[in-house]
């Protein structure tokens, strides 16, 4: 039996040896390379956190003291420390979830994967435990050097600081990266924490070399140290912490697995609220995540775990056109900025950042940041293209309402893996922009259907001038160009029996096009006649879908959304608006948190697929 395999709860790790824990490091790198290259997940982060977290459950004794882990990606080495060991279905349906989830264990706390909340979480954990007479609870909140960046790190920081008391220890994990490396004056600030040997550290120096030689003469150092204040900002910009009222350790060589239990003690131990600066090396232990600079072992596939490489060559996906188009449309318009909220790869601005690297702005993970300084740059007469996961637009709709529309600024959105995604569980889904943006006044939204479609319709986006647009598509392999039979006004007609009146009109919006011309196909087999179209810019619901649906017998719009405030719920309040009593059925996401599986599981779940959307149109339309 391993010494892995022997751990089934933190009890047991603090039961064996001190000097069984690098062997125990060993042994846990060497699992999660094997393991996580089949099934895919995110192996760099958690290389890099080993001795931190087995630090972590050594000290602390979870789940009476409560550990919050921001952006919980980094949590795989907590779920082996905590009893679970099957790894066969990481990601997967009725396997372990790639994040804490309350559902798996009684250590997990935080089950939202958006990042810069732990320290929020943490200081209401701690504040609520000691209302409760629980205040020899501690709490943990660990952090990365790139959620930092986020603004609502600092919020909660701003609190924290002004309770003097508050049993929270706020671990650091500064590995200069989140997806890629961290930037901003933040990250320049722990760099040179990271570099400096320290101002306590250069008066134990001072006082050994006036041990030395003592004719350098006790004035130069009283000098010296009569300047203390200057010189630990200087030598020693811990400051910035303590300045706040937060104690400051470190920075600790997060590798060093007893050197991390001392300051966790300590921090443990002092009485308030602390940070325990950690220097960790993403990917630790394995060559090729070591060797990644484009960072694409932070969230892998199945690979080879010899070579890093993966086995299968990915297709071209749908961020791919984006990228390529973008790079196009920077060529051709000097007025075209971007913006990146820390994801400048996986979001596909690399292209761009490459060409033209002074009109990119990457802000670190600050959504909110985003959107209203892409607000500005509009009013300074550039147009800016601000690309986000769908599921991170959520954190800034109210810089896109407030700031954004409200001065009808010319802005572009593009969001990339909206609908469902799946494997990363409810909070990486894209499903819930759609209903957001259907509220906002003068917003338009597009959602393409294929490649060709990006290109074409971020082109007609970036033309935009009085208020912001959205360009939504999905995650993996982008579609194989579907094309229209005929166009009617801004609308394309995709599939049609008749010219006249029918008894359905299908609406297929973005990916789901192919789908909805598969389902109109099957019913009309059934004997109706019917009209799919994709609508292209689906909000606000153009008059030419009006016009359609006047011709229809009833309306049917299926998208990869929610059904509450969708596309569908802008036709129906578009169509009783305009006296039309057709009736519309509504085939989307329902209102509830999908729990993590494929992206065809879930659509199999929820009735997403032509066999099971012709069935239910086929009683409808009886």
């Amino acid at each position: 039996m391993s010494l892995l395999e022997t751990i089934t709860a933190p009890a047991d790790l603090r039961a064996l040896p001190v000097e069984r824990m690098p062997e125990l490091a060993e042994e846990i790198r060497s699992f999660l390379v094997s393991e996580v290259s089949k099934t895919g997940g995110h192996l760099g982060p958690n290389l890099g956190v080993v001795e931190l977290t087995i630090a972590l459950h050594r000290v602390f004794d979870s789940p009476r003291d409560t550990i919050v882990f921001d952006t919980g990606h980094q949590s795989y080495v907590h779920k082996l420390l905590t009893g679970r060991h099957d790894f066969s279905k990481l990601k997967k349906q009725g396997g372990l979830s790639g994040y804490p989830n309350r559902a798996e264990s009684e250590h997990d706390v935080v089950e939202n994967s958006h990042a810069s909340t732990a320290l929020s979480w943490a200081d209401g954990i701690a504040k609520g435990r000691r209302l409760r007479g629980q205040g020899q609870r501690h709490t943990v909140a660990v952090i990365g050097d790139g959620a930092l960046t986020g603004g609502m790190a600092w919020e909660a920081i701003n609190n924290i600081a002004v309770d003097k008391t508050l049993p929270l220890v706020i671990v650091v994990n500064d590995n200069e990266r989140s997806y890629a490396p961290t930037i901003g004056g933040l990250a320049e600030h722990l760099a040179t924490l990271r570099t400096t040997r320290g101002y306590e550290r250069f008066l134990a120096w001072g006082k050994r070399s006036l041990a030395r030689t003592p004719f350098v003469g006790g004035p130069v150092f009283e000098t010296l140290h009569g300047v203390k204040k200057g010189l630990k900002d200087i030598v020693a910009p811990q400051g910035m912490f303590e300045d706040l009222g937060l104690k400051y350790y470190g920075p600790v060589d997060g590798h060093d697995e007893q050197a991390v239990e001392r300051a966790l003690r300590q921090a443990r131990d002092f009485g308030g609220p602390v940070i325990v600066h950690v220097i960790t090396q993403k990917g630790r232990g394995y060559q090729p995540a070591l060797d990644d600079v484009a960072d694409h072992m932070h969230g892998i596939g199945k690979i080879n775990p010899e070579t890093g490489l993966p086995f299968e060559v990915a297709g071209r996906i749908w961020t791919d056109e984006f990228n390529d188009e973008m790079v196009r449309l920077g060529a051709e318009r000097d007025d075209l900025v971007a913006l990146t909220a820390a994801m400048l790869i996986p979001v596909g601005l690399d292209g761009f950042a490459a060409a033209y690297p002074e009109r990119v702005f990457d802000v670190g993970i600050a959504e909110q940041h985003a959107v209203t300084m892409a607000s500005g740059l509009a009013y300074a007469g550039l147009h800016p293209v601000v690309a986000l996961y769908a599921t991170f637009l959520n954190r800034a709709f109210d810089q896109m309402l407030m700031d954004c529309a409200l001065h009808k600024a010319g802005v572009t959105f593009v969001l990339d893996r909206a609908g469902i995604t799946g494997s990363d569980g409810a909070s990486h889904n894209g499903m819930w922009d759609m209903a957001l943006m259907s509220i906002v006044p003068g917003l338009r939204l597009a959602a393409p259907r294929d490649g060709d479609q990006v290109r074409r319709q971020l082109r007609e986006a970036v033309d935009v001038t009085d208020g912001p647009t959205v360009i939504r598509f999905p995650k993996g392999d982008v579609a194989e160009p579907l094309e229209a039979v005929r166009q009617q006004g801004d609308v394309d007609v995709l599939f049609e029996t008749g010219s006249g009146d029918v008894d359905l009109l299908v609406l297929g919006v973005g990916a789901f096009a192919g789908l909805a011309v598969d389902v109109g196909a099957k019913v009309a087999a059934l004997g109706h006649t019917v009209r799919v179209v994709d609508p292209r810019w689906v909000l606000p619901v153009s008059g030419t879908v009006l016009d359609l649906a006047a011709q229809a017998g009833a309306v049917a719009v299926i998208e990869d959304n929610l059904v509450t405030g969708g596309v569908g719920a802008a036709v129906t309040v578009a169509l009783r608006e305009a006296g039309q009593q057709a009736p519309v059925h509504l085939h989307g996401i329902p209102k509830r948190f999908l729990h993590h599986a494929s992206r065809g599981q879930l659509l199999e779940e929820l009735g997403l697929t032509a066999e099971s959307i012709v069935a239910d149109l086929q009683t409808r339309l009886s």
